[in-house]
């Protein structure tokens, strides 16, 4: 079900509401909309009310007027809970999704049943890249973003899944070509203005989860495994032949790592 939120903030913004049960949030990254968890929908919507939404700019969700930021986005899954009337969520993150997962975490943690970062990162960008994002900013603006996304996504990829889901990386490419240059340009601002969140982690009173592909291009490897030892309760998932999209790279491992640590947390929950 497809639902618009009744927003005088977030004008003409919309979500996926799927299933039923305790509720799990899924949020896209960069160069994304809601589809991109469309292989999650099917099993996960059987144990699990999924709350899917297509961030301001992406998919059917309007670009927002101001600058945007991470916290700014927090502040939008925030009232996508309040709409709901969700007393407590779980918020699972890709890439710019968990970037913004960290800002809700760091405002609204007394909201959480737990978080998640999958392929993501609680660190600020280093200064190369920041400088690598400007580049790409100005590609974009002037007239470069079919180039940079057609050599981007690939890059999202191991070289296996590469040659496995070309398909896949086609879908996702014309879901990212669908983004307006504007969106596109005022992510990459937000991701470089972003803070360090690592404090959230080594204070987080909620359990963690960590989803790392093993052959990520996008973010260190051991930048990953060393976040993943900052919460008091942490589970790390590796995804060996897996990039930075394991939503189609090994969509079962993915499915089976999200339903198998969300029982957990609420089992926890019931004790």
């Amino acid at each position: 079900m497809l639902v618009k939120l009744n927003s005088t903030r977030f004008r003409n913004c919309f979500y996926q509401k799927k299933g039923a049960g305790k509720p799990i949030f899924l949020v896209h990254g960069f160069g994304e909309d809601a589809a991109i968890f469309e292989n999650q929908i099917d099993e996960l919507q059987n144990t699990f009310e999924l709350i899917i939404p297509d961030l301001p700019g992406s998919g059917l969700s309007q670009l927002y007027d101001e600058a945007l930021s991470m916290e700014l986005f927090a502040e939008f899954i925030y009232e996508i809970v309040e709409q709901e009337k969700f007393q407590k969520i779980i918020l699972l993150g890709h890439s710019m999704g968990g970037y913004l997962t960290m800002a809700f975490a760091e405002k609204y943690q007394h909201k959480l049943f737990a978080f998640g970062l999958i392929h993501s990162s609680a660190y600020a960008d280093d200064e190369s890249k920041k400088e690598t994002r400007k580049k790409s900013i100005k590609l974009i603006e002037n007239d470069g973003k079919e180039i940079f996304l057609k050599a981007m996504i690939p890059n999202l990829y191991s070289e296996e899944s590469k040659l496995m889901y070309q398909v896949e990386m086609q879908n996702h490419l014309k879901m990212a070509l669908n983004i307006s240059t504007k969106a596109l340009v005022g992510y990459y601002q937000a991701m470089i203005n972003r803070t360090d969140k690592r404090h959230v982690l080594k204070s987080s009173k909620v359990p963690v989860l960590f989803v790392i592909g093993k052959k990520d291009n996008a973010i260190p490897y051991q930048q990953m495994i060393e976040q993943a030892s900052m919460p008091a309760v942490a589970k790390v998932e590796i995804l060996e032949k897996v990039g930075h999209t394991s939503m189609y790279e090994n969509k079962k491992a993915l499915n089976s790592i999200i339903n198998n640590f969300c029982l957990y947390v609420f089992r926890q929950e019931i004790v």
